[in-house]
């Protein structure tokens, strides 16, 4: 019995000793790199537009991305605008939209846009965005709460 509780007691304080020595360990190395955030900081690579792709290819590419946002607001938001407008694009216009839902680094960026919470850069303020703005408004009243159908 004696025996049991020494071999208790021992496993007690290696677990005690190792959860400390790997907090100790995390804690300093936490507080080295947050002395220095630009080592832990990986910039995204920039976007590159596909040269020699064909329009109708583009197109097809976009509805995919339009509809696959990774959050549901733009995910509703630029597929139905999509299944609406870019049937009717040019290529100018479709090269437009492209940079439009590809170029920002963040989806949130484009949603504020167009809804209006943020201005809109520059770059991307356009006939698309101004039609995408529009769409947003929503003035119809159309049910978005699901995606079109393909």
């Amino acid at each position: 019995m004696r025996f049991l509780s020494l071999i208790r007691a021992c496993q007690s304080y290696a677990r005690q000793s190792t959860y400390q020595s790997s907090t100790r360990v995390f804690l300093q190395s936490h507080r080295l790199s947050s002395t220095n955030n630009t080592e832990d900081e990986y910039p995204l690579p920039e976007y590159q537009e596909r040269e020699k792709e064909a329009l109708e290819v583009k197109k097809a590419r976009l509805l995919y991305q339009s509809r696959k946002r990774g959050m549901l607001e733009n995910g509703l938001l630029l597929s139905s605008f999509a299944a609406e407008f870019l049937n009717s694009f040019d290529e100018k216009e479709t090269t437009m939209y492209d940079r439009l839902i590809n170029k920002p680094s963040n989806d949130w960026e484009i949603y504020y846009w167009a809804i209006g919470n943020k201005p809109t850069p520059e770059e991307f303020d356009n006939k698309i965005m101004d039609l995408l703005k529009k769409h947003a408004c929503n003035e119809n009243m159309v049910d978005r709460s699901r995606q079109p159908d393909l």
